[in-house]
């Protein structure tokens, strides 16, 4: 891995297909963008799911281990997306994600805290002072269920309360009858709500069935203005896999070779231990390149990841194990 990942500048603001070079005309009626969604390469299962498996097993030595972890930690948008969540233990992780082990101030900061739309005040109150950023989730996350003003008032409320970066869920049943401009549109929608956030597109894909359906997805996704692609919202059996994820980072790496507009990767739930943390970013090197090990492109949704990448930091640092007992419990 690189040890300075670059920064590319931002993806600029788009309205339309029409103005990603070649696509022009892609989303002009349903028949049109499902000629170009179903004209996409097919996905060869044995052979992504080999090549997932075989990124998966490779060492990288102490050095790029320690490179690695700090790295991983500064992806990560620290959650928590219960019903029972409180205004104090919102507070409590905001405090964390500026100040992952207060022992070490050297410990990089998460890139940001995600939270439901009625706790962001509390959220950027928290993290005020640093460059934690605050994510919400919306449109009537997890299910989606809900209709489209239901749905963009949820991320005007998010956005108005201060939220820099808004998580939305696709309609999945929609997605799964083939209804891809309904699709389209409503992420459009969500995107101009979203303002100046930042807009990640939540397919779930353990719902979407086949990676021929998470690539068709990932596409979608993007040229309706996605700022990030994520693989799941961490509330179904199925969430973020090797094989998966990759799915989705062969999808920006195709785009942007095509559109030259670059688009960031979130892969959410079950990741977490530090071993699966590396495996990710040796997948992202890998298969999209250099510029996405960036925090900027790249994030982690997890929840209990946090706290292994810290033992393990603190491992590398002593040469002790210090144990769960030496990190706060989320």
């Amino acid at each position: 891995m690189p040890t300075t990942p670059s920064k590319p500048a931002p993806a600029p603001a788009r309205g339309s297909a029409r103005d990603l070079g070649g696509l022009v005309d892609v989303t002009s009626s349903d028949a049109a963008l499902r000629r170009f969604l179903h004209g996409l390469p097919g996905v060869d299962t044995v052979g992504l799911e080999a090549r997932a498996a075989a990124l998966g097993t490779r060492s990288i030595k102490t050095t790029a281990k320690a490179y690695a972890i700090d790295l991983a930690i500064s992806m990560i948008d620290l959650t928590t997306l219960e019903g029972a969540d409180t205004p104090g233990k919102v507070r409590a992780l905001g405090a964390k994600a500026a100040h992952p082990d207060p022992t070490d101030p050297s410990t990089p900061r998460t890139a940001a805290v995600c939270v439901y739309p009625d706790m962001v005040t509390t959220a950027k109150e928290a993290v005020a002072g640093t460059d934690v950023k605050v994510a919400s989730v919306a449109t009537a996350f997890p299910a989606g269920r809900a209709a489209l003003d239901v749905k963009l008032a949820d991320v005007r409320d998010a956005v108005a309360a201060g939220a820099d970066e808004i998580d939305m869920v696709i309609d999945r049943g929609a997605f799964l009858a083939g209804k891809y401009l309904k699709v389209y549109d409503e992420i459009r929608a969500v995107k101009d709500a979203s303002g100046a956030a930042r807009l990640k597109v939540i397919f779930e894909t353990g719902e979407l069935s086949t990676y021929d359906n998470i690539r068709r997805a990932s596409w979608l996704g993007m040229l309706a203005g996605a700022d990030f692609i994520k693989t799941s919202t961490g509330k179904v059996a199925v969430n973020a896999t090797p094989a998966n994820t990759l799915v989705l980072l062969e999808a920006v790496r195709d785009f942007r070779a095509q559109t030259g507009v670059q688009v960031g990767v979130k892969p959410a739930g079950g990741i977490r231990t530090s071993k699966d943390a590396v495996k990710f970013l040796v997948l992202v090197n890998e298969t999209a390149g250099a510029d996405w090990l960036d925090n900027h492109w790249f994030r982690f949704g997890a929840s209990s990841l946090l706290n292994d990448l810290l033992m393990q930091r603190q491992k590398l640092a002593t040469g002790r194990y210090s144990g769960p007992d030496y990190v706060t419990v989320d």
